[in-house]
């Protein structure tokens, strides 16, 4: 019965931490949260697992040790998923350690070729995909860092309308990518409100804007809806105030 030597399983394991340092040099670069350690120690880990399975001379193991491997890996990269109010980070992250452990276990299978050639085609994808999906989208000019515009949505309704129009628009706001700072309700006459949503956006923003204002509109009780940028009047006269809720939600 063939046994793995140990000058074979320090080739192997040699391959796996090397390929998954090479996979965190690139995050690490670009500074993100799981960089050159995180993913060399994850590619490390599934090839020493998968290593092992193999030393065991189980002609099985090694395909169910890999399946430990993808479930093990899955937890860990829930770890670095974050959620910013309405943004979630860290998917891009939790990827690139699921493919790490992969690669590991393509070098403690002993496919060396493979593991450096998928390691060359993880790293390529984050050098390339960036400027080709910026490509794609042409009339997005504004960049990852640039500050979000601030704009203002004024919504003309009953008072009992009101937490309807909100909701709505904090679920338009969770799907579209828009920043939602907070909500101001005033009184505009005897029988309505103006409730105003304070949002940043960045981008499309008429247009998101627009097919927001076209879904409210459609809402009973709703009279009016406006929007405008920070920099332009109010469509209507500032009303007397009855309630305030500014904060970021």
């Amino acid at each position: 019965m063939q046994t793995l030597s140990i000058a074979d399983f320090t080739v192997r394991l040699a391959v796996g931490l090397g390929c998954g340092a090479l996979i965190g040099l690139e995050r690490q670069w670009r500074a993100r949260m799981a960089g050159l350690r995180t993913n060399a120690l994850v590619a490390t880990g599934a090839t020493l697992f998968v290593l092992y399975a193999v030393a065991a001379n189980d002609v099985g193991s090694p395909t169910r040790v890999a399946s430990y491997v993808v479930s093990g890996v899955g937890f860990l990269g829930g770890g670095v998923i974050l959620r910013e109010g309405f943004h979630v980070r860290g998917l891009n992250t939790a990827a690139t350690l699921w493919c790490s452990a992969a690669v590991g276990v393509l070098a403690a299978a002993g496919h060396l070729l493979f593991a450096l050639i998928a390691t060359a085609t993880i790293v390529g994808t984050h050098l390339l995909g960036r400027p080709l999906g910026r490509l794609i989208d042409r009339d997005h000019h504004v960049e990852e860092d640039e500050p979000q515009q601030p704009y203002h949505l004024q919504v003309i309704c009953r008072p009992k309308t009101e937490k309807y129009a909100r909701a709505q628009i904090v679920q338009n706001a969770a799907s579209n990518d828009i920043t939602l700072r907070g909500f101001h309700t005033s009184r505009a006459d005897n029988d309505t409100i103006a409730l105003t949503a304070y949002l940043l956006m960045d981008g499309h923003a008429p247009d998101r804007l627009e097919r927001l204002v076209a879904e409210l509109s459609l809402q009973p009780g709703v009279y009016a809806v406006h929007w405008y940028s920070d920099d332009q009047p109010s469509p209507i006269p500032p009303p007397d105030s009855v309630s305030e809720r500014g904060n970021d939600l």
